[in-house]
């Protein structure tokens, strides 16, 4: 089981393919809270490809299975990091995405650092600090400012993206939790009222909708968090692309503006003339649940 793990958590978190960035504090988590996140992580990675996976060799049964059993063991390791962990405002996904452009600056510092090279040049008279010739990245991720003001910038961000997340009250707490169990209540509500029903629509955007307005409640967020909870109200927008209201409602509006666009505007029928033929399978594998 231990080896299991290293090699996952070396392939989610090391390799290239799949771009992760252990953030400064992930390592100063305890090693059963790393491994949750790491679980989480992998499984955000995989469930589309489970799912469409299972539904080519068990059929639709066997589909559904899938899902119930990934949102279901998601649901558990949040619920894990939120209560025992006390890990705030999750962020999807769970570790953050790597950075390359600020990678390939540290590594640029790092090569001239190791190449024993003056980095920089103090002026006599105005005590300015100046870039040396020799250290001196390539033209296309040079940076035109100071310096300092880089290093600067870099240590802020990675300061405000690091920072230790914010406690949660009661209440803060009640809507994270709704928050991560969403996805099951809903999955409940298919199964009692069906697909074509309008109520697991509404069940899950009044969760959605009463997890964010507790949420809004919270002043001190940090700059992850804040843009965490941007995020989800963004994926609100998504209401409109899910069955029943895009079977009625968004379906024909889509397809017409697609329409209209690859008809009379040159040369962007090739994009919207292949979205309209793949339209219905997005819908049915990305938009039947939630983002």
């Amino acid at each position: 089981m231990n080896e299991t793990y290293q090699l996952i958590s070396q392939w989610a978190l090391n390799s290239h393919k799949v771009a992760f960035l252990i953030p400064m504090n992930f390592l100063s988590l305890s090693l059963p809270q790393q491994k949750l996140l790491t679980w989480l992580s992998v499984l955000e990675c995989v469930e589309v490809f489970a799912e469409m996976g299972a539904a080519k060799v068990w059929s639709e049964m066997g589909r559904w299975t899938i899902i119930i059993l990934i949102q279901l063991a998601k649901a558990i390791l949040r619920l894990l990091l939120l209560l025992w962990y006390k890990a705030g405002i999750q962020t999807s996904p769970p570790i953050m995405p790597l950075d390359r452009e600020q990678q390939q600056l540290q590594s640029e510092d790092k090569e001239g650092s190791s190449a024993g090279k003056e980095q920089t040049y103090v002026g006599r008279r105005s005590s300015r600090i100046v870039r040396s010739l020799e250290s001196t990245p390539a033209l296309q991720s040079r940076h035109w400012g100071s310096p300092q003001q880089r290093e600067g910038k870099q240590n802020r961000r990675a300061e405000e993206m690091n920072q230790a997340p914010t406690p949660l009250g009661l209440q803060e707490t009640i809507a994270e939790s709704v928050y991560i169990t969403r996805p099951l209540f809903h999955l409940l509500s298919l199964g009692i009222w069906g697909q074509r029903s309008w109520k697991p629509w509404l069940l899950s955007g009044i969760l959605d909708i009463t997890s964010l307005s507790l949420l809004s409640d919270m002043k001190d967020l940090n700059k992850r968090e804040r843009l965490e909870l941007r995020r989800r109200t963004i994926l609100l927008l998504y209401y409109l692309l899910r069955s029943p209201f895009y079977d009625r409602y968004s379906e024909g509006r889509i397809l017409f503006l697609l329409r209209l666009l690859a008809d009379y505007v040159p040369g962007v029928g090739l994009v919207t003339r292949p979205m309209m033929n793949y339209l219905p399978a997005w819908q049915k594998i990305y938009f039947y649940n939630w983002g």
